[in-house]
């Protein structure tokens, strides 16, 4: 028995493509794009040292320092302090500079109560001191 495909006739296609400067090229099935290598394995990110970090601080502190330097070699007027019951005749830049470094004197102390104050209060709550690096197991 046969089915409608096969009674109908097959011609073969016989067109010619067209010629001529406006004539485009046939379409051809291209292959599939070749599969890149695969990448090499990237190296891992490096983390930063405690030197380097030191190092960056040493950099940051030079240029501090020097403009500090260049302050109070512009503000050498004497400039009269009172303090308490003392006077003083202090270049004006050497006297802020005294201040900055009572500020930070202050600070460093205030700081450095409040982190004694919770060093004893870690302490208290896990009756072990306080570190940075983890207790070992015990075996």
């Amino acid at each position: 028995m046969a089915t409608s495909s096969d009674e109908t006739q097959k011609t073969p296609v016989t067109d010619e493509f067209p010629t001529g400067p406006s004539a485009a090229p046939p379409a051809v099935p291209s292959a599939p794009p070749a599969v890149p290598p695969a990448p090499a394995a990237a190296p891992k990110k490096l983390r930063p040292t405690r030197i380097s970090g030191t190092w960056v601080a040493v950099l940051v502190a030079i240029v501090v320092l020097t403009f500090l330097l260049v302050f109070i070699l512009q503000n050498g007027d004497n400039a009269t302090i009172h303090f308490l019951w003392g006077q003083f005749s202090l270049p004006l830049g050497v006297a802020l500079l005294f201040a900055a470094i009572g500020g930070a004197l202050l600070v460093a102390i205030v700081g450095a109560a409040r982190i004694l104050q919770l060093r004893r209060q870690a302490k208290r709550i896990t009756g072990r001191p306080s570190t940075s690096s983890p207790a070992r197991p015990v075996s």
